[in-house]
């Protein structure tokens, strides 16, 4: 498996925070902040993983997770998907739209180089 990464997410001090510490580790990391045309970035990119926040203007991480399984190209993608917001049902939801790992914010740098790290093992 390659080294990039896509990371979709709208909040600047999450986008620069997870881009240091993966392009640190050698990960080239592409970033994208909206939900409109979040699927043509993955197309455009072709990225070796993704991380997905849940909540983006103009449309959900889950709605884009369910366009990212949808696509044979791209289906078999690890998804790691960060949110806010914790409750289980949350995080069954992502569970069953097939996110490959879950995490919610705050979060350290560590943990988000380890999912990533075991993600791209997988």
């Amino acid at each position: 498996m390659g080294k990039k990464v896509l990371l979709i997410e709208d909040e600047p001090n999450i986008i620069e925070a997870v881009s240091f510490i993966l392009s640190r580790d050698g990960w080239e990391v592409k970033t994208h902040s909206n939900g409109h045309d979040a699927m043509e970035a993955v197309r455009r990119r072709a990225p070796d993983i993704v991380i997905l926040d849940v909540m983006l203007p103009g449309k959900s991480g889950f709605d884009i997770l369910g366009e990212i399984r949808a696509d044979p190209e791209f289906a078999g993608v690890p998804v790691l998907m960060l949110t806010a917001r914790g409750q289980t049902r949350d995080r069954e939801m992502a569970e069953r739209a097939g996110a490959s790992r879950y995490m919610t914010k705050p979060f350290s740098n560590a943990d988000v180089l380890d999912a990533v790290r075991a993600l791209a093992g997988a």
